[in-house]
């Protein structure tokens, strides 16, 4: 019976997301050449992931899971319960402790928002299992896509969850738009319940986002992207002829994660009619990871027209979660970010 209470719905068409050749051609033709995110998270990808989230020096999730463990009742209380979207849900396995004390309280529908439709499937199914009063519906596509979904059909107030730190996975522009997006999908009361990765020393940075001795999750996670573009638009990539490093830049606060060509070839997609003369040591960016000071995120995020209603943060490792509420009508809100 718990099976029957997990839907997917396709807000993307079906997987036409992983063909929006737009996106890759743009980011194909960046200096560096980047690989937008999303490609990292097919079935294989998302696997992968969970895998780096319990490497050792990688304290994300073991902070994130901490704090939501400590704060999960506070934290239902504060947004009511009744709805809570999350993009970018992946295994939930942090989200549940959330939604076990939201379904403690009442009856709780949550919408996650992944374009991995197996961990969609595979999440819910664990969570309606072991949570009998929750009800999900996946939603499977990318983060704008769900949350045009929201604008549309959404029937009661909602909490947009924005965890694992994935807010700075992605280039400021792209950053700047999802928030427009996630600030105009909210109504008045609405909540946007999310978790940013603050400023320390490159030293735990670097050692958080690369493989440590004797382990390769890193590297497997970053040479699938390559697979995954061989898969989709007939490409060539061999990724014997790459490694896998990431590298934190005080300039602008970010982990830049890459896969650099270890010898002189050329690469094609042939669907996408491009090709790419790399030399040894020429790289593509696979990942970006920026490290926020905190009050000014707070104030970026309020300058858009929220409040910030509450704030839970690990100060050893500099990690937060914040609960913002749409504070205002949506026409006032601002625009910069």
């Amino acid at each position: 019976m718990a099976l029957s209470r997990v839907d997917i719905v396709a807000v993307d068409e079906g997987a036409a997301f992983w063909d929006d050749r737009s996106a890759l051609l743009t980011g194909l033709r960046e200096s560096p050449p980047r690989v937008p995110a999303h490609f990292g998270y097919d079935a294989l990808g998302s696997d992968l992931f969970e895998l780096i989230t319990e490497l050792p020096d990688y304290y994300l999730t073991r902070v994130e899971y901490g704090l939501l463990k400590r704060h999960a009742g506070e934290i239902a209380d504060l947004i009511g319960c009744g709805l809570i979207a999350e993009l970018g849900s992946g295994s939930a396995k942090k989200t549940r402790l959330l939604l076990a004390a939201c379904a403690d309280r009442r009856s709780t529908s949550y919408l996650p928002i992944d374009v991995s439709r197996e961990m969609l499937e595979a999440s819910g199914r664990d969570l309606t299992a072991e949570l009998p009063g929750l009800r999900v519906q996946g939603l499977w596509g990318r983060y704008e896509a769900g949350l045009a979904w929201l604008r549309n059909s959404k029937p009661e107030p909602v909490t947009i969850s924005f965890l694992g730190s994935n807010l700075g996975n992605m280039p400021l522009d792209e950053r700047d738009r999802l928030l427009s997006e996630i600030v105009s999908t909210l109504g008045p009361g609405d909540g946007f319940l999310v978790s940013v990765d603050l400023l320390k020393p490159a030293r735990v940075l670097e050692a958080a986002y690369n493989d440590p001795v004797g382990r390769s999750a890193f590297t497997r996670f970053r040479l699938n992207h390559l697979d995954h573009l061989n898969r989709r638009f007939g490409g060539t990539f061999d990724p014997r002829k790459f490694s896998a490093r990431a590298h934190f830049d005080s300039d602008t606060g970010t982990v830049d994660a890459r896969v650099c060509a270890t010898e002189e070839h050329s690469v094609a997609l042939h669907d996408l009619d491009l090709e790419l003369n790399l030399r040894r040591g020429d790289s593509l960016n696979v990942g970006l990871s920026h490290k926020f000071q905190r009050e000014q995120f707070v104030a970026d995020v309020i300058a858009r027209g929220l409040e910030l209603r509450a704030q839970w943060a690990d100060e050893e490792w500099q990690y937060g979660i914040f609960l913002f509420t749409r504070s205002q009508d949506r026409s006032e809100a601002g625009d910069e970010f």
